[in-house]
């Protein structure tokens, strides 16, 4: 869409104080999230003020990930070093923060509707980080599982897309099934993205980095559940939490790869995806709504 180049301009201008902070922006990524802030506008009648409503939902992504990675001690993120890699995690953490603030100052521009779906939409990114870092005892963990990929993930895509169509003066209905496809949507995308960190692929992201981090993913508890001898051997090299010594990751890392757990979460990411689809049927069957449409194939093929 012609407006992303006005968004890459108008992230440099609110960022510009601080040169670092654009170190990851220029490093490029997908900006699927002010993509969908852009489409989900096109569903209403007032386009003034939706290029930084997409220059919000950008900044709140990247300010996270600095966080994110900062947690993580992650290295390198879209092919370049992080900021905690290049100026240490003090820096990098206020970077973040920084992101976080203007992205706040654009919302608060934008009316009170904006405003507190960017609120809630924070509350749940950090709750489900917390969850994540805590993992509580449950009796489902699936369950557990994909509430913490619906606020810690697919929380700020279903805002993008939202908020383009609220600050757009879109009908509350459609702003409710914009969410609806978001959510859905995310969760396809989280999903795939489990399966990357397993298969390999275009991600940027190690094979069996989670093993690393002790996160249990869905492809995980699937293989789990499989009850053969796969499965008890799995659940043995994962019983202290992450794996990190190098024969024994390698061993959990093809136990996976050979069991159904990327399937069976593949198959998971066609259904949410599926429901994100379905969410669209009640919009206007313009351009817009087909580009959406699209994205739901477009997280699938993500794994070839």
């Amino acid at each position: 869409m012609p407006q992303l180049s006005e968004v890459e301009n108008r992230l440099h201008e609110v960022l510009g104080e601080f040169p670092d902070a654009t170190h990851l922006i220029d490093a490029g990524g997908k900006r699927m999230r002010p993509l969908l802030t852009l489409l989900g506008a096109e569903f209403g009648p007032c386009q003034e003020n939706v290029v930084d409503a997409a220059v919000l939902a950008e900044l709140i992504h990247v300010g996270t990930l600095h966080h994110d990675d900062v947690m993580d001690n992650a290295p390198v993120r879209h092919g370049v070093p992080t900021a905690n890699a290049l100026w240490g995690n003090n820096r990098a953490v206020l970077l973040g923060d920084l992101m976080l603030a203007r992205a706040a100052e654009l919302g608060a521009a934008l009316g009170m509707a904006a405003l507190r779906l960017q609120t809630t939409t924070l509350a749940r990114l950090v709750r489900g980080q917390l969850m994540e870092t805590v993992r509580p005892n449950t009796a489902d963990p699936m369950a557990f599982c994909l509430e913490v990929m619906a606020d810690k993930s697919a929380s700020l895509i279903a805002m993008a897309v939202e908020l383009g169509a609220r600050v757009a003066s879109a009908p509350a209905s459609v702003c409710a099934a914009l969410h609806t496809y978001g959510e859905h949507l995310g969760i396809a995308f989280q999903l795939v993205d489990d399966v990357l960190d397993i298969v390999g692929g275009d991600s940027g992201k190690t094979p069996g980095t989670d093993l690393r981090a002790g996160v249990v993913t869905v492809p995980v508890l699937h293989a789990l559940a499989a009850g053969d001898a796969a499965a008890e051997r799995l659940r043995v090299l994962l019983v202290a939490g992450a794996v990190t010594d190098p024969d024994l990751h390698a061993e959990a890392l093809r136990l996976l790869l050979d069991g159904p757990g990327p399937s069976l979460t593949l198959a998971d990411a066609r259904r949410h995806a599926g429901l994100a689809r379905a969410a669209l049927s009640s919009l206007a069957p313009i351009p817009a709504r087909a580009a959406l449409d699209g994205l739901c194939d477009a997280v699938l093929e993500r794994v070839v």
